[in-house]
């Protein structure tokens, strides 16, 4: 720091040193004689540090409150002291008139090597605007300098002291954040700053050293010393300050985001427990009414720190002292971070004991919900990210450092990679979960990589490709997901139907009755003699595998119709715009929700009288079990598309049949005997058989687009996707975009199509409904012909026949002009299907 001394000059540095030494005592000594023994305490004793004077008490002892920084002292109570009286503090604040400048700089210098350590001297004071407890708002102590002192010396040394405001800004902060409900960010935090307050310890100890033993030691080369080093501290200083002021807002959108987050199973255990949200609300607001706490709550940690101190790493660009400085701070700071993340994507365990890191567990969600019910619960909700994005959606919410609080708040330098992270922690949690023993056949990266290394990124590469790779092979080739899918389609798609025909067939007439009447465990039973009949077995390469997955398809009875469900769903949903559904969504929740309370009555009666009038068929559909992991893939919400399609076909499948069982009714010796001798007769048997033909080739022609048009091309490209997949969250959506696409092409998500759909097959339905009354009209003119045939009336027959024909041509037609619109605007795939009814009605 300066030219050491030699031995040559060692008796003139003593000689000197002792006599300034000696002359600063003389001058405290004539300040005491002239203040007396009356005035108890100097002017700079804060109420805390002042104490009673005696011949057998030390006055440079001063009781500190802090025991990090005077563990001895912490042990001795201070004693209150009055306030100086002011005649006392201006004489002693002239003290320093007539003394020399030489001897002041020396006092002066004295108590600046105290003061930058947070200790406060005779002319180096506490601000008279200041007290100790804003020392724990941390902002630092504030000093001033006595006005007797030499303008220059005054003005040197006031340069110097926001050096000691910055330091014990700093000690405090230190003090406060180490505290263990802090986490551990903030704990490696003030670790770190601890680290650079050694070099400045060391420094003040060089400076102590310089002014004992240098006679050339001045207020100048102190301030020489020390410049670097203010504007170090001045960068932590500006730290705290960022740190502190977020706790200054503690109802910030971190409380929407956690509020939004939590579990709907946590939310019934405190319903239960008697906590609702009221309750909590009212907790809150009690914990929030003491503003002396208001500073001291809810200190930012995890993600907010980091992100903060990114934040001014930034705006300190053009700083490479600012650079040096936070850049060890962030390298430092982030190593409990980037550790616990690393064994989360290289083992998927969450050691997340302070909710520091970016991703949550929802504890309350567990694989037991998996064996009862398998939803998608636990792959969508037992480990989420705190900022609420989704990673299946591939749309995150905009978060920022400034919103989002504590673990919400994912550093910027890992949001690019959060997803990824999520996601591999997801895949090692599943197949350690399916009991696999978690290797690591990649190079693994070195312990204490912080997140500003390249390698640490790498690492994460390589986790979350190791992850991808262990559980598609899980899934794909221990849990054989190919054949469980090829199951679906067989079973679900009709890619074989004889099954479906069979137990048609044997279950017709329970298929008829109405639902309150249907036995399900005869419709159970009858649906396993169907599926082990021989026409079950299915083209495959193995043979074994083609009917391994029979015994986990079940029937399930639905509580609603298929077009009602459907329209229950676009009408909550609210998407089908100029729908009265979509419309009245859009007018507010409030006003359905009074409509509802006023019409819950009727509801109930309209929804007992429509359950009569719906039968087994309109309510039947086909469920399938499925174990952990698969339940991963074929989820709940999966499944209910598997099961929407199926009855779509179902109902298209089963009036297909009661036409084609009319068709036999019809060749009967009644319907196909010649009837010269009443020709109008004979037209009217020809119209019923040229209505049933036509609806048969309209229902033969929908059937036909949704499974060679529709399904079975998606379901050649969804196994050409599936033969190169390579992450698992592309297995997911690939398969979920597959279901997703033939539910829009077989025209399921439209309310307008759902209703003209239903419209026209309703009218072919009540026509089969009528089979055995057409055949008993024809027996009666037949019966009536040979007796007496001017006896006929053909007037009521054919009145009966046109009113079916023209409703079949009305809701036949508006089918086609609807499906020709979406067709030209919305779903260029439905083309075909107007082709193909076009041909039907002759049309062009």
């Amino acid at each position: 720091m300066d030219t050491p001394i030699t031995r040559s000059t060692r008796s003139t540095t003593t000689a000197k040193i002792a006599g300034t030494i000696a002359s600063v005592r003389k001058q405290r000594q004539h300040a005491d004689d002239i203040l007396g023994d009356d005035d108890l305490s100097p002017p700079h004793a804060s109420s805390r540090d002042r104490r009673p004077q005696s011949q057998h008490e030390d006055n440079s002892f001063v009781a500190e409150s802090s025991f990090l920084r005077a563990p001895l002292n912490s042990r001795v109570e201070a004693p209150k002291m009055p306030k100086s009286k002011g005649k006392a503090r201006q004489r002693e604040e002239e003290s320093l008139d007539g003394v020399t400048i030489e001897v002041q700089e020396a006092i002066i210098l004295e108590e600046l090597l105290s003061v930058l350590m947070g200790i406060p001297g005779t002319y180096i004071t506490y601000d008279t605007g200041y007290s100790l407890a804003e020392e724990e708002g941390l902002q630092g102590a504030h000093f001033v300098v006595s006005s007797s002192a030499d303008p220059s010396l005054r003005d040197l040394t006031t340069r110097i002291l926001p050096l000691a405001t910055s330091y014990t800004a700093i000690t405090a902060f230190i003090e406060q954040r180490s505290n263990l409900e802090n986490g551990l960010i903030n704990h490696a935090l003030c670790a770190s700053i601890r680290t650079m307050l050694k070099d400045y310890h060391t420094l003040i100890s060089q400076l102590e050293h310089a002014f004992t033993t240098n006679p050339q030691f001045s207020l100048q080369k102190l301030w020489f010393y020390v410049h670097p080093t203010l504007h170090t501290l001045s960068l932590l200083h500006t730290l705290i300050i960022t740190l502190t002021r977020s706790e200054q807002s503690p109802f910030n959108s971190s409380s929407e985001v956690s509020s939004s987050s939590e579990d709907e199973e946590e939310r019934a255990r405190n319903e239960a427990l008697g906590l609702g949200s009221d309750l909590k609300k009212i907790v809150k607001n009690m914990t929030l009414n003491s503003e002396d706490d208001l500073a001291s709550r809810n200190p930012p940690k995890g993600g907010e720190v980091l992100a903060r101190l990114h934040k001014l790493a930034q705006s300190h660009a053009g700083d490479p002292k600012a650079q040096a400085v936070y850049g060890t701070l962030i390298r430092d700071t982030s190593k409990p971070y980037a550790r616990v993340l690393r064994r989360w994507c290289e083992r998927g365990y969450l050691e997340d004991p302070y909710d520091e890191f970016m991703i949550r567990e929802s504890r309350f969600i567990d694989r037991g919900i998996l064996e009862r019910d398998y939803v998608d619960e636990y792959w969508e909700r037992r480990y989420t990210l705190r900022d609420g994005s989704t990673s299946t959606t591939g749309k995150a919410q905009s978060s920022t450092p400034a919103i989002l609080r504590d673990g919400a708040c994912v550093p910027p330098l890992l949001e690019p990679w959060k997803h990824k992270v999520l996601l591999a922690g997801k895949y090692l949690n599943v197949i350690r979960e399916c009991g696999i023993e978690i290797g690591r056949e990649y190079e693994a990266a070195e312990e204490g990589l912080s997140m500003d290394d390249e390698r640490f990124y790498k690492s994460i590469e390589d986790a979350y490709s190791y992850a991808n790779r262990t559980l598609l092979k899980l899934l794909l080739d221990d849990q054989q997901l190919i054949p469980r899918l090829r199951s679906l389609k067989h079973y679900f798609f009709l890619s074989q139907s004889f099954y479906l025909t069979h137990f048609l067939d044997i279950a017709g007439a329970e298929l008829r009755k109405p639902v309150k009447a249907v036995s399900v465990q005869k419709l159970q039973t009858l649906l396993s003699v169907a599926l082990n009949t021989d026409g079950v077995m299915f083209p495959s390469e193995d043979s074994n595998t083609s009917a391994m997955f029979r015994d986990d398809v079940k029937m399930a009875l639905q509580s609603s119709s298929l077009s009602e469900w459907l329209l229950k769903v676009s009408s909550v949903k609210g998407a089908f715009l100029g729908d009265d559904d979509g419309a009245a969504l859009e007018t507010g929740v409030d006003d359905s929700s009074e409509r509802k309370k006023d019409k819950g009555k009727d509801k109930d009666k309209d929804k007992e009288k429509a359950k009569s009038v719906l039968t087994a068929i309109d309510v039947f559909a086909l469920d399938y079990t499925v174990k952990f992991p698969l339940s991963l893939v074929l989820s709940r919400k999966t499944i209910l598309r598997y099961q929407l399609l199926f009855r779509f076909l179902l109902h298209l499948k089963h009036l297909e049949q009661s036409l084609g069982n009319m068709w036999l009714d019809q060749k009967s010796t009644t319907w196909r005997m010649p009837l010269p001798s009443h020709p109008e007769l004979d037209r009217w048997r020809s119209g019923v058989f040229i209505l049933r033909a036509r609806m048969l080739a309209v229902i033969q022609q929908i059937l036909a687009f949704a499974t060679y048009n529709v399904l079975e091309p998606h379901w050649r490209r969804l196994e050409h996707k599936l033969a190169n997949v390579t992450t698992v969250d592309q297995l997911l959506r690939d398969h979920v975009d597959f279901l997703d696409t033939c539910l829009k092409e077989c025209m399921l998500t439209s309310s307008r199509l759902v209703k003209q759909h239903q419209r026209l097959l309703s009218t072919c339905t009540a026509f089969t409904w009528y089979t055995a009354n057409f055949t008993k009209s024809l027996n009666q003119a037949i019966t009536q012909l040979e007796s007496d045939p001017s006896e006929i009336t053909m007037k009521t027959r054919w009145e009966f026949l046109i009113k079916f024909s023209s409703n079949f041509d009305h809701w036949l037609r508006s089918y086609i002009e609807f499906v020709s619109f979406h067709a030209s605007s919305e779903n260029a795939a439905l083309m075909p299907l107007v082709g193909r009814l076009k041909s039907v009605i002759g049309g062009p």
